[in-house]
């Protein structure tokens, strides 16, 4: 593993957590941005905290890369030997319990690669604070329990950057000599400096307005480069939708005089909640139909509100430390999921959720980074911003709905606003508010938030025909992650109904009950082994479990094949009727890379045949719920269920079902796609995007057959698409032959000057399950396209292919592991951030065969041992290597 010594990094422990030793009531600050420099200066009215042990204690200001020019304590000028000075720290001892603190830095927005702090994109300067990037900018308290009001004044040329923008309500502006401007803003609202926003630039304006349930005016602004500004059409639509779905369904309204949004192409997230000044990747807020898929249209409705929604759970109601970083991400997931579920298909949205959640963050719950959704340590703050914490932090918010009721649940979010507006708080606040509002026992549900893995719920079911009974037999358990070998008992809310014969939900009436409930309910499962009896219970049933994906877990039950294919068939829940499908691809799956490990014969099972052809000849069905019944699982996913991951035998496995789907369905894929042809004007709407995921995903399938009139199929579609969402799917069907090339070659030729179109293009080349990809990505990397300090370009190549390409990534060679190793040093010199995601495709080495293990666990020994790691990556790789 990685050597210690005195500079390895130490972990934080959450039982360490101690109330800071003072509070800022009051922070004004001034930049004075130059090309070559930026000046900033900071005035704290500070006080001492009563809740921290020592009334005495130092006040110690966390800072970074930080230039001093001057400190001044209630006007007077520090000598140096008044204070200690390091890395990463201003001490000052001798304190008054009173003070104005006065602090005069230096940065340098225009070397900063890390995109944390202050930077520059282009000629424009950009914040991005959140979790510790404002020590970046000045030496502050720099910790999410200390909230102050914040005033900031931006003094820059005024013709270099026109547009000065930061938190809160523009109070006043002005000119000043050598061509300089200045302007003022004022936040009403006390925040901690991870919400601390500041822009400045040559940008255009789409401005409009919206109108509140009280009836006040906000004007929205979104701030984009000159040339974007004809495709944020649909961000504005989404911003006003946002605003007003959670009026409607929460009763929270926007709070400032102004909403704005700012769109940069240098962002190492995909977007950010400060105050009242939301920044964003450009990919959530650039859309147009020729540049833009569905999938992108659906991403930036779904970003926009949940940045808006965090104004009220994460910025009016924020985190104590970083370890609850859940309570505002995982409750603001939730509620952009239940967002886009009103906007779109409830059904498509909840799937396509436990599709993200089973395929990385189950992945995560088994790997050496698994943690709870609240850590109980860390050593880099950036690396706990994972699909455990978001998604899993979702659906643990998410059965609190479950168990309590949308009412009630609403009942426990007005209780939470009400005790803890403008407070820093915890996980249990939050529980306790749901709890205390419904007068319900949640104690035991608090084991969600402190123990990691992903649970296995084991279900058996018996059926008496004479005693007309029902009787399931239900227990629990937990896989062993890093740090915790035992687990508790959680509280799991299994939502299930039966369905009889004729494909009808049976009514269901536990023993003791004097009614039956109609269709699903929700049982809760508290202990390690459990009993239900269901009474009345006229003919033998087939359990549908785990409904809407009540929890999540991991479910056992030993489905027979006519039983899945008669919940696919017939179920009345949608997550449940796909996942009898989903099922029965899985099993025949693990068939077929058996087969191919061992040199047999890969061919499909009849009965799923005949199973997926009644699937896609049924009209009555939403044509996006067939398409989701016929999407494959991942190749990462399938790699998940190995005892011992074989790349090869998992690509030639999953290529042999979609082969033989292609050969044995042909003629109905055809019809489908015929069915659903659309040549009238682009439509982002519900049933034009739902016809053409359908449409596309036949496409995808024909063109597996490699038959020049299916190619040209895929040729033709390319040619004559009038949006970005057919010619992507029919260049992704050609990008695998010899025929793309030309497609390729034309669409790079179309759409060089557009970032995102490229990244798109970067992609597709990244997925190619053509030979030699390795060279291809290398070669990628050369194209004037390609920034490896931009954080999109190397998800969109690099990450593409470390993460998603299983073939090509663990080639027998090892070649991918090296490519992979030198590209992450590469990246950790310039963004540490961007590099630690990139470590995280080591994180199955130790499943794999023998000869790619050995292969990749040198890669990841020649990591660890590189001089000058970053803490993002180190705390990867040395957990890898435990």
């Amino acid at each position: 593993m990685a050597k210690l010594d005195a500079t390895t990094p130490q972990p934080i422990q959450l039982k360490d957590y101690t109330p800071p030793s003072f509070l800022i009531d009051k922070v004004d600050l001034t930049f004075d941005l130059e090309e070559d420099h930026t000046r900033v200066t900071s005035r704290l009215v500070l006080h001492r905290n009563p809740a921290h042990p020592d009334a005495r204690a130092a006040l110690q200001l966390d800072g970074r890369e930080l230039e001093l020019e001057s400190v001044k304590l209630d006007g007077e000028l520090l000598d140096s030997n008044r204070y200690e000075l390091d890395a990463e720290s201003l001490s000052i001892a001798a304190m008054p319990d009173n003070a104005i603190l006065e602090i005069v830095t230096v940065i340098h927005p225009e070397t900063n690669t890390s995109l944390n702090g202050l930077y520059r994109s282009g000629a424009n300067f950009y914040s991005q604070c959140e979790a510790e990037g404002f020590r970046k900018i000045t030496y502050y308290l720099d910790r999410p329990d200390v909230m102050a009001r914040f005033s900031t004044t931006i003094v820059a040329d005024k013709q270099k950057w026109p547009v000065l923008l930061s938190n809160g309500n523009k109070v006043g502006e002005g000119t000043l000599d050598r061509n300089r401007h200045w302007v003022k803003w004022v936040d009403p609202f006390k925040k901690p400096a991870y919400l601390f926003a500041l822009v400045a630039g040559k940008l255009s304006l789409l401005a409009d307005r919206y109108t509140t349930t009280s009836g006040r005016e906000v004007a929205l602004e979104i701030w984009v480069e000159p040339a974007d500004l004809d495709k944020c059409a649909h961000a504005m639509s989404s911003v006003k939708k946002s605003m007003q779905w959670d009026e409607q369904r929460y009763g929270l309204e926007y709070d400032l005089d102004t909403y704005m949004i700012v769109a940069v192409g240098d962002f190492n997230m995909g977007a950010m909640e400060n105050k009242g000044l939301n920044i964003f990747n450009t990919k959530y807020v650039l859309a147009r139909a020729d540049t833009a898929t569905d999938v992108d249209f659906d991403g930036i409705e779904a970003v926009i509100a949940h940045e808006y929604f965090h104004n009220w759970t994460g910025n009016r109601v924020t985190c104590r430390d970083w370890f609850q970083l859940s309570l505002k991400e995982g409750l603001t997931v939730f509620r952009d999921q239940e967002f886009s579920a009103d906007m779109g298909s409830a059904e498509v949205c909840r799937i396509d959720a436990v599709r993200t959640l089973r395929t990385h963050q189950f992945a995560e719950d088994a790997g050496p980074m698994a943690h709870p959704i609240r850590p109980e340590s860390y050593i880099e703050i950036n690396n706990f911003y994972t699909v455990t914490v978001y998604e899993k932090g979702a659906e643990v918010v998410r059965m609190y709905q479950t168990l309590l009721g949308r009412d009630g649940f609403r009942k426990g979010m007005d209780l939470y606003f009400k005790r803890h507006d403008g407070q820093a708080v915890t996980c249990d606040d939050f529980r306790a508010a749901m709890a205390d509002a419904n007068d319900y026992d949640l104690g035991q549900f608090a084991r969600w938030y402190s123990q990691a893995g992903t649970p296995v719920l084991r279900v058996r079911g018996q059926y008496d025909a004479a005693a007309q009974t029902y009787t399931l037999e239900v227990s629990q358990s937990c896989p062993a992650t890093p740090g915790q070998a035992e687990k508790q008992p959680f509280h799991i809310p299994l939502t299930l109904g039966l369905v009889g014969p004729d494909g009808a939900d049976l009514p269901l009436q536990l023993a003791g009950e004097a009614e039956a409930v109609a269709g699903s309910r929700v049982l809760s499962v508290k202990e390690a082994s459990q009993t239900f009896h269901f009474i009345n219970v006229a003919v033998e049933p087939v359990p549908s479990l785990l409904r809407n994906f009540s929890a999540p877990v991991k479910l056992d039950f030993p489905y027979s094949r006519p039983q899945l294919v008669h919940l696919l068939a017939h179920d009345s829940d949608a997550f449940c009727r796909w996942e009898a499908g989903q099922t029965l691809m899985l099993q025949d799956l693990q068939g077929l890379i058996d087969a191919a490990r061992s040199g047999g014969e890969l061919a499909l099972k009849d009965d799923f045949v005949a199973a997926m052809r009644r699937v896609l000849a049924d009209e009555s069905l939403d044509p996006a719920l067939v398409a989701l019944m016929l999407t494959l699982p991942a190749e990462t996913y399938l790699a998940d269920q190995q005892d011992e991951i074989d790349p090869d035998a998992i690509r030639a496995g999953r290529e042999a079902m979609k082969l033989g789907l292609a050969r044995a369905l042909r003629s109905e894929f055809k019809a489908a796609y015929t069915r659903m042809l659309d040549s009238g004007t682009y439509q982002y709407e519900a049933t034009a995007v739902a016809r053409r995921s359908l449409k596309n995903i036949a496409l995808a399938y024909l063109s597996e057959l490699d038959e020049s009139g299916l190619m040209e199929l895929a040729e033709r579609q390319f040619a004559e698409a009038n949006n970005m969402t057919d010619a992507q799917a029919a260049l992704a069907c050609l990008v695998n032959w010899p025929e793309g090339d030309a497609a390729l070659a034309s669409f790079a030729s179309k759409w060089a000057d557009e970032a995102l179109v490229m990244d798109k293009w970067f992609t597709l080349q990244a997925s190619s399950r053509r030979l030699g990809v390795v060279a291809k990505i290398k070669a990628l990397m050369q194209h004037p396209a390609f920034a490896l300090t931009n954080p999109n370009k190397v998800r969109s190549l690099i990450g593409t292919f470390v993460h998603n390409n299983l073939a090509g990534f663990h080639a027998i060679d090892g070649s991918g592991y090296e490519f992979a190793a030198d590209t992450l040093l590469a990246v950790d010199k310039l963004n540490p951030q961007v590099a630690a995601r990139l470590a995280g495709s080591f994180n199955r080495w130790k499943k794999l065969e023998p000869v790619r293990r050995a292969h990749m666990r040198a890669a990841l020994e020649r990591v660890a041992a590189h001089a000058g790691l970053s803490r993002d990556v180190y705390e990867i790789v040395s957990k890898n290597l435990l």
